[in-house]
C-alpha cells in the first residue's frame, strides 16, 4: 500500500504545475502570436526630418491600432543616413529592429562611399510617396518661382539652395534637376546640406539660404503659420492644401517625387521577416495611418516585402544613372 504522505505530495505537486502559468508562451521565448516585443524603429537622420516623421507616425499608428506593443523610435543621424544603415547591417538576424529610409539613403550610399548598401538589408515595405516643395522665408524677396529662377540664372553661386539630404538624396537631386532644366550647370549650384528637414527649415526661416527644397510634410505647419512661402511643388499635379503651382506649370520641365519605406537587418529568419512585413501591411490599412497620410500630405504607395525589394534594386540603378549624368558619381 502506498504511503499516504507520498501520495499527497505527488498530488500537490501536480496541482501546483497546473495552477502556475508557464514562464514562456507557446509562441516563442519572447513574442506572443504576431506581436514583436521590444521592437525598435531607427531613424537615420535628425528629429523633424521626413524619415523621423514617417517613423513616429508609423509607431503611433501601430500602437493606437493595438497591432503591437510599445515601439521605440530613436535617431542615429550621420552621413546622409549611411551611419544608421551601417548599424542596421551590423545587427544581422535582429528581428526586433527596423529602419525608416527612402530615396535619400539610396543616393547617400554612392556619394558617401558607404561600405554598407541597401542590397545588404531585408526589404520590409515601401509606405509613401511625396512631392518635394520649393520654399522661401516669409521675408524673402522672391514672390514666385519665376523671380527665383531669374535670380538663380543670373548668379547661381550667390543663390544658395538648402536641402535636408546629402548629395544623391531627393532634396539634392530635385534642385539639381531644376538647375539643369533652366540652363544652370549642376556643378555651379551652391547646395548647402542639412541633416534632415528640421535643420533645413530653421535655416530657411533664418535666411541662411535663399531657398529650400524639402518634403511637403516637413513644411506644412510653417506654411500654414505664414512663416514659409511655397513657390512650387515638384509633383506632376498640384498638391491639395498647398497654394503653389507645379514646376512644369511654371516653365521648369521637372517632375520628381520622393518615397519612403522600411528595411530591416540582413539574415532574418523567415518567421521574423514575415512578422515585420505583416505588421506594416496591417498598419497601412488602419484608420490611424490613413489619417497620418492625410495630415502630412503623403501619397500611399505601399509595396510589401519582395515587391519592395525589386523596386529598391530598380531605384538603385536609376539613382546611379542620374548621378552619373549630373557628373556627381
Amino acid at each position: 500500500m502506498r504511503n499516504p504522505r507520498t501520495w499527497l505530495a505527488v498530488l500537490g505537486a501536480a496541482l501546483l504545475v497546473l495552477l502556475v502559468p508557464p514562464l514562456v508562451s507557446a509562441g516563442g521565448d519572447e513574442d506572443t502570436g504576431s506581436q514583436i516585443r521590444g521592437l525598435r524603429f531607427m531613424v537615420p537622420n535628425s528629429p523633424g526630418g521626413g524619415y523621423d516623421l514617417t517613423a513616429r507616425n508609423a509607431a503611433k499608428a501601430i500602437e493606437d491600432a493595438e497591432l503591437n506593443g510599445n515601439v521605440e523610435v530613436f535617431n542615429l543621424p550621420g552621413a546622409g543616413g549611411t551611419v544608421g544603415l551601417g548599424r542596421l547591417v551590423n545587427e544581422r538576424g535582429n528581428g526586433k529592429l527596423a529602419m525608416s529610409m527612402g530615396l535619400g539613403v539610396v543616393g547617400s550610399v554612392y556619394t558617401n562611399s558607404s561600405p554598407a548598401s541597401l542590397a545588404d538589408t531585408t526589404p520590409i515595405a515601401r509606405l509613401t510617396e511625396e512631392a518635394d516643395i520649393v520654399v522661401v522665408g516669409k521675408d524673402s524677396p522672391y514672390q514666385d518661382i519665376g523671380q527665383l529662377v531669374e535670380a538663380w540664372r543670373a548668379d547661381p553661386g550667390a543663390v544658395q539652395v538648402g536641402g535636408g539630404s546629402s548629395p544623391g538624396g531627393p532634396d539634392h537631386l530635385a534642385p539639381m534637376l531644376m538647375a539643369e532644366a533652366v540652363g544652370i550647370a549642376p556643378t555651379d549650384v551652391n547646395y548647402v546640406q542639412y541633416d534632415g528637414g528640421g535643420e533645413l527649415m530653421a535655416s530657411v526661416l533664418g535666411g541662411e539660404v535663399a531657398f529650400g527644397v524639402s518634403g511637403i510634410g516637413e513644411t506644412r505647419d510653417q506654411i500654414a503659420a505664414g512663416e514659409l512661402r511655397p513657390l512650387a511643388v515638384t509633383s506632376p499635379e498640384r498638391v491639395p492644401g498647398i497654394d503653389a503651382p507645379t514646376l512644369r506649370e511654371s516653365g521648369v520641365d521637372v517632375s520628381f517625387t520622393n518615397w519612403r519605406g522600411v528595411v530591416a537587418p540582413p539574415g532574418l529568419s523567415d518567421k521574423d521577416r514575415e512578422k515585420l512585413v505583416t505588421l506594416f501591411t496591417r498598419m497601412q490599412e488602419t484608420p490611424q495611418w490613413q489619417e497620418a497620410l492625410r495630415l502630412n500630405g503623403w501619397t500611399p504607395a505601399f509595396l510589401p516585402g519582395e515587391e519592395f525589394g525589386a523596386f529598391l534594386a530598380a531605384e538603385n540603378d536609376r539613382v546611379a544613372s542620374v548621378l552619373k549624368e549630373l557628373g556627381l558619381a
